[in-house]
């Protein structure tokens, strides 16, 4: 059975990759604006199966995974920044406070024809830095490609004091979950172990 990650996020592809996993990448190219929901849960699991729909048409007798992020702070939700301008002021919001970081996953078995649809979420809480501290993470291009502007897994790490839950999850995967779905279809994860 062939893994198909829906996502160009290189973060999951090396979670999966450190998991023993090598997955077929296919970027969905979903146009996220196409949902417009307001509930985190909601919102990162909608668009974890759109992605997840999409790249399946391109691919048969195969397990799609898609996933999607974003961090609530404040009851306020937060994608990637769009820019540095905008990066620089989500984090002069959020620093200091804790955030909570959903992740939608999405598993297709094409050959069960059976879908499963989950969410994690993290507690992360965030570490009060100084302006030029902010000002220099973001000069990075780090948080530009990151749900809530920060990347765990590289210098954002620096920035966080705490996580409460899967800090794979912050990352865009959690693993535990990735694999509970897996045996929701009668598979185990070493049935996806590179040789």
């Amino acid at each position: 059975m062939q893994l198909v990650l829906a996502s160009a996020s290189p973060a999951r592809l090396r979670l999966l990759r450190r998991a023993g996993v090598e997955p077929v990448v296919c970027k969905s190219g979903f146009d996220e604006s196409q949902v417009q929901v307001t509930e985190p849960s909601q919102l990162v699991t909608e668009l974890a199966t759109a992605k997840a729909k999409m790249v399946a048409q391109q691919y048969q007798d195969s397990l799609i995974l898609g996933c999607d992020s974003v961090l609530v702070v404040d009851g306020e939700i937060y994608g990637k920044p769009e820019n540095e301008t905008l990066a620089i002021a989500l984090w002069q919001k959020m620093r200091g406070k804790t955030g909570e970081l959903y992740t939608g996953h999405t598993l297709i078995d094409q050959k069960q024809d059976k879908i499963s649809v989950r969410y994690g979420l993290t507690n992360v809480h965030l570490s009060w830095i100084s302006d030029r501290a902010i000002t220099d993470y973001v000069a990075t291009g780090e948080p530009l490609h990151c749900a809530g502007g920060f990347a765990l897994e590289g210098r954002g790490g620096l920035f966080v004091d705490k996580l409460e839950g899967c800090h794979s999850n912050v990352i865009g995967l959690s693993l535990p979950l990735f694999r509970e779905m897996l045996a929701e279809f009668g598979y185990t994860i070493s049935d996806f172990w590179k040789p």
